[in-house]
């Protein structure tokens, strides 16, 4: 009996001991500072504190922060690039995220996007659902659908963070998440780096509809991890309307500073 109960005792404690291993990670995985409680998420609260809301005046169509002195018409301000833009426009109707991406944020998505960390997705989506329910009407949808990658792409990584992030979002709305509605047919460029131009070429063409996939008059949620120069969101839009959908608004968690593209594609080029 004693051997057994000895035995039993181990068990228990190599139990205990690896359900703390997986409860309490060795560090934050973004300042390595040792972390004290129990999460399910291995960033310390300090860092989670840092991830700031974009707040302020921003522009009615992608959601970057402009200058409150730029002439407006109603309620609505639009921010010199999409101003010089208008005249070819993007797809959606509108594009918002909840942070910028640079500080902590850039090593949070990253976690994501490499480390299938799907409470970070959880979170995320949680970010999502304060800018989804502050736009009202605006972001009203039917359906939640994230930007796919590439079949090699997501082969290659297991799963798409865009869809980890989707799910709990479209959970706490209360609405499908639709994750076979659009496909990647053309692959992004191996190249690291793209230039403005680049970017919007790769993504030409890039997406389709599912075949048999019912998009006629649907309200679409589109949602990725970033937003850089806003091509990606503008192809999926693009595809998505022309397939009969009704409206496309677009979410991501981040978003590039404006003149910051180059530094931000750097950081994040595995995608």
């Amino acid at each position: 009996m004693p051997a057994a109960r000895a035995s039993s005792s181990r068990w228990f404690a190599e139990v205990r001991a690896a359900l703390i291993s997986v409860v309490f990670p060795a560090g934050c995985r973004i300042c390595k500072q040792l972390l004290t409680e129990p999460t399910r998420i291995p960033i310390c609260n300090g860092c989670l504190d840092s991830f700031e809301p974009i707040s302020g005046t921003v522009c009615n169509i992608c959601g970057t922060t402009v200058e409150s002195t730029l002439s407006e018409s109603g309620r609505d301000f639009v921010c010199p690039i999409c101003a010089r833009d208008r005249n070819r426009g993007y797809a959606f109707d509108r594009v918002r995220s909840w942070s910028f991406y640079d500080g902590a944020m850039v090593r949070a998505i990253l976690l994501l996007k490499f480390e299938d960390i799907q409470p970070l997705g959880v979170l995320f989506g949680r970010f999502l659902e304060e800018i989804v329910r502050r736009g009202g009407s605006d972001f009203e949808a039917d359906v939640v659908v994230p930007v796919p990658l590439h079949r090699q792409r997501e082969r290659e990584r297991g799963y798409n963070q865009a869809t980890l992030i989707a799910k709990p979002l479209a959970k706490r709305l209360g609405l499908r998440c639709k994750s076979v509605l659009l496909t990647r047919v053309r692959p992004r460029p191996d190249k690291h780096i793209l230039t403005s131009r680049e970017r919007w070429e790769s993504v030409r063409g890039a997406f389709a509809t599912r075949p048999g996939s019912h998009v006629d008059n649907l309200r679409v949620l589109l949602v990725d991890d970033v937003m850089t120069t806003g091509a990606t969101l503008h192809s999926c839009a693009k595809t998505l309307r022309d397939a009969g959908a009704k409206s496309v608004v677009g979410v991501t968690v981040a978003r590039a500073r404006l003149g910051n593209t180059a530094r931000h594609q750097r950081l994040g080029s595995r995608q």
